[in-house]
């Protein structure tokens, strides 16, 4: 799996030890720093349980041990702001 912009995973050990909770991660970019064959940089945000940002982060990964979160939708559930 090759990450993309925008996209929304879930990190968890099987991608990297430093993983010991998984969190959910959405991509900006992936890194073109010089790295192990197998392994990658990724600049993204880290989302809490509502899918606001919580933390811009970059992390070395195995591609192979992503995953993409199991949902109906590939966006998380937005909370509503504000009065009608």
């Amino acid at each position: 799996m090759t990450p993309r912009s925008g996209e929304l995973l879930e990190i968890s050990r099987a991608a990297s030890v430093q993983f010991v909770r998984p969190i959910m991660f959405r991509v900006i970019r992936t890194l073109d720093w010089t790295t192990y064959d197998g392994w990658a940089w990724l600049e993204g945000y880290e989302l809490d349980a509502t899918g606001d940002a919580v933390a811009r982060r970059t992390v070395f990964v195995r591609p192979a041990g992503l995953r993409r979160p199991s949902t109906t939708s590939d966006q998380p559930k937005r909370r509503r702001t504000g009065t009608a």
